[in-house]
């Protein structure tokens, strides 16, 4: 069956992980990913192990990020290299880059360039900062963003200190943002035959899913401030502790509430003027938390758990990753799944979570091994004859 993006090429010139995120997702999703990396190094996460993948140098950090691609090693930096790109670029419908602005122009291999040789090529930037503003010759890493987007102020406990998000949120949102925008602009392409360019920057990527902190300030005039497990807006919607442990539980509206009070004997409370609405919760929630953490405290959380499920209260446990990936949901849904490299190790990865009905994601190569693909890519794609790609590899342009 074929994917959604079959017949689209990608030339992916990105590294680490907002650029690659996007393109492996494009990959699952049928496109053909072609990953650039430099000669002799690679990709910086293949370095960032342990641990590291069997019988392999590279990390397992690189796997996440790197499925349904084929790499080749091309030094941009050389002359021969860079036109290689650029033949490469008239053979592809879409490229990513993640390079500092202005990186790629003494290459030549900047947009304004590239898109004389294809005109209706699709161009995705990725910067730390954007291609305008004050900031924008700045590096940007995931950790940085999350502070100065305002992330970290309202991540961990209220008396703690800023605190980062358990994976690299910034990175990820903007790979996400990345992939989206890249169907637009193809669906505008298709539509008009005019390709553009995508100016994407992780700083304003994050800002853009502050979503409801962000609504909080702009328009109630609140400073979002940090509440370990609380809501800013919703109660009770926290970590509560029960005898052998902790659970969550989450009440998003006045019914659930009432339910919740219900399960645990204190049915009064339901309409107790104090916390009757949402509001009412919201403006009292210490004396509201009094009363309720006793009462939690009282109950063993695997029959909490089943107790709230079954009133309808969403609750549920906070689970480690290895209990999370073994919870027989996520096992009925199919998401983690393996594949095999070409020396026949296994890489484990967590697939694509949307399941479509008519083009569903595929896994069909693993994660590659730096520049396995050269010789057959630079053949197939560019019509390089076998004799030139051993001049090529001989003089250092391609690895």
């Amino acid at each position: 069956m074929k994917g959604a993006l079959d017949g689209i090429r990608v030339l992916d010139l990105s590294r680490v992980l907002a650029g690659p995120w996007s393109t492996q997702i494009l990959g699952d999703l049928g496109a053909e990913v072609i990953k650039v990396e430099q000669p002799g190094a690679g990709d910086d996460t293949r370095a960032w192990g342990p641990p590291n993948l069997p019988g392999s140098s590279d990390s397992a950090y690189f796997s996440c990020a790197n499925r349904n691609k084929r790499s080749i090693a091309v030094d941009i930096a050389s002359s021969e290299g860079a036109e290689l790109i650029r033949r490469m670029a008239a053979a592809a419908d879409v490229v990513v880059e993640n390079f500092r602005v202005g990186g790629l122009a003494k290459y030549g291999l900047d947009y304004e360039t590239l898109r004389k040789i294809k005109p209706d090529l699709v161009w995705c930037s990725i910067t730390g900062f954007g291609q305008t503003g004050p900031d924008k010759d700045r590096g940007g890493y995931d950790f940085l963003i999350q502070g100065i987007s305002g992330l970290m102020s309202v991540t961990g406990s209220a008396d703690g200190p800023p605190t980062k998000v358990g994976v690299p949120i910034s990175d990820l949102t903007t790979g996400l943002y990345a992939a989206i925008s890249i169907l637009a602009a193809l669906r505008h392409r298709d539509a008009t035959g005019e390709g553009q360019r995508i100016d994407l920057s992780l700083l304003d990527a994050q800002l853009a899913v502050m979503s409801n902190q962000a609504a909080n300030w702009l328009n109630g005039g609140s400073p979002p401030r940090r509440l370990g497990n609380q809501h800013p807006n919703i109660v009770p919607y926290q970590v509560f502790a029960c005898a052998d442990g902790d659970i969550l539980i989450a009440t998003a509206n006045d019914r659930q509430y009432g339910k919740l009070v219900r399960v645990l004997g204190l049915g009064d409370l339901a309409e107790d003027p104090r916390f009757a609405t949402m509001s009412g919760r919201s403006a009292n929630k210490d004396a509201l938390l009094a009363l309720l953490d006793p009462a939690v405290r009282r109950w063993q959380s695997a029959d909490l758990v089943a107790a709230l499920n079954e009133a309808g209260v969403p609750s549920g446990r906070a689970n480690t990753v290895p209990e999370a990936l073994a919870d027989p949901q996520v096992v009925a849904r199919g998401m983690v799944n393996s594949i095999a490299r070409r020396d026949g190790s296994e890489v484990r990865f967590l697939g694509f979570p949307a399941q479509l009905s008519a083009t569903p994601a595929s896994y069909r190569r693993a994660p590659p091994r730096a520049g396995e693909d050269t010789r057959e890519v630079l053949r197939d794609v560019i019509g390089l004859a076998e004799d030139e790609i051993d001049r090529l590899i001989t003089s250092g342009a391609i690895g």
